[in-house]
């Protein structure tokens, strides 16, 4: 199998979702063709070949929400479990006194963390900080994306409070932010600190991704922003909208008509929502998922993230978005290849990213993990996998597995 680092331009052997044995070829960064087993042309310098018999492969995952300046800091703070709010409190308080240094470690280590499982694009939610330096974070993750931009796609979203002044919103961008965004939901005037982000945004021309009505029981900002976006060309998401999963059908119905209409991308957080909310609720506590089900049926332009990970928001996470499809299966019931296609096309889309996967005319941005079927790889996330971005081999992992106790002691790669 070609290093790391190798571009290879067939891959021979590979097993599609849809079941097809298939040959791809590969020029440059992009996926040319793919055939049938043994018709494409075999090139001769034999490096140039990557065998992956035995591989299910797949377009790479996307995480269109991310805090890569927060994650894995949970065993520094060890904060309060369970709560959003007290969450919050607790970041800030470490916040207020990490370096640079200490972001960009934690964020270079989760970035590598989610490519070795199949991620080659983030979009990560960076906090515009208090105090002398504000832009502490920001410029961590500038440095990041510098780091590692020829293996992965990282977009820095500047995350501003309601008591960071506009100004220094503004200086975020200029300091390298591709787009900004908030909670306005959480303000003292919710629909006015939306406005302040909207307006924000279109002076400077920039994505706009707003944390949106992460709560079980107030519907505040999802339909404003909607309202306030309609007809923009800038890209615009929402991430959460947790409250639109326990609307009464017809409300929620109603938000998603408009949502569809604003072409606004809505970006689920499953395991971040699912640990955060209902721990006041003693019997049957509800789900803090957003409506899954119902966006999608009604053409929503719909993508999940993984959202936080080890951080005071999240003690857990495995930085792999086939855990993201799990959960999207098992707790908003979608099907598999809706759950898969959430953290895989629909998450380029949100982000406005070309396609990438094993389609001609799409970016090589390829996953080949050993599995037989889409609901192998998900069931299973078996951790033998190749990683392709831009058509070079960015990360290989693969596993042995032996029964000590046995005689003769099988070894089995998996």
């Amino acid at each position: 199998m070609p290093p790391t680092g190798a571009r290879p331009t067939l891959i021979r052997g590979a097993r599609l979702a849809d079941g097809r044995a298939v040959d791809v070829s590969i020029a440059d960064d992009l996926v040319v063709d793919v055939a049938a087993p043994g018709t494409a042309p075999v090139p001769s310098d034999s490096s140039s070949v990557l065998d992956l018999d035995g591989y299910l492969l797949l377009p790479a995952t996307a995480d269109p929400h991310a805090h890569l300046d927060k994650a894995r800091s949970w065993d520094a703070i060890m904060p309060p479990m369970g709560d959003l709010r007290a969450a919050i409190v607790s970041w800030r308080a470490y916040a207020d006194h990490m370096t640079t240094d200490d972001i960009v470690a934690r964020a270079h280590d989760q970035a590598l963390r989610n490519l070795s499982q199949g991620t080659t694009a983030i979009r990560t939610h960076v906090d515009v900080l208090r105090g002398p330096q504000p832009l502490r974070g920001i410029d961590a993750l500038v440095e990041v994306r510098g780091m590692l931009r020829s293996v992965m796609d990282i977009e820095i979203i500047a995350l501003a409070s309601d008591d960071v002044p506009t100004e220094t919103i503004e200086s975020a961008i200029d300091a390298g932010a591709d787009g900004i965004g908030g909670a306005a939901h959480l303000a003292p005037d919710p629909l006015a600190e939306l406005d302040r982000f909207v307006a924000i945004a279109d002076k400077r021309d920039c994505v706009l991704d707003m944390h949106t009505d992460e709560s079980l029981d107030e519907a505040v900002t999802l339909g404003a922003l909607a309202e306030r976006t309609r007809g923009w060309t800038r890209n615009v998401s929402a991430g959460h909208c947790v409250r639109l999963g326990t609307l009464e059908p017809a409300n929620r119905d109603a938000l998603i008509a408009a949502v569809v209409d604003s072409r606004i991308g809505v970006i689920a957080n499953p395991i971040t929502n699912l640990y955060l909310q209902g721990w006041n609720h003693e019997v049957a506590p509800p789900r803090g998922l957003t409506a899954a089900r119902q966006l999608l049926d009604a053409g929503a332009r719909f993508a999940a993230g993984a959202d936080n990970v080890r951080d005071p928001f999240n003690p857990l996470g495995r930085s792999d978005a086939l855990e993201t499809a799990m959960l999207l299966v098992v707790a908003a019931h979608l099907d598999v290849e809706e759950a898969f296609t959430a953290v895989s096309s629909g998450a380029r889309d949100v982000m406005a990213l070309p396609p990438a996967g094993p389609a001609p005319g799409a970016v090589a941005d390829l996953l080949a993990i050993r599995a037989h079927s889409l609901i192998d790889a998900v069931a299973d996330a078996p951790a033998d996998r190749v990683v392709i971005h831009r058509g070079s081999v960015v990360s290989r992992s693969s596993t042995t597995l032996t029964y000590p106790t046995l005689t003769p002691s099988p070894e089995i790669a998996r």
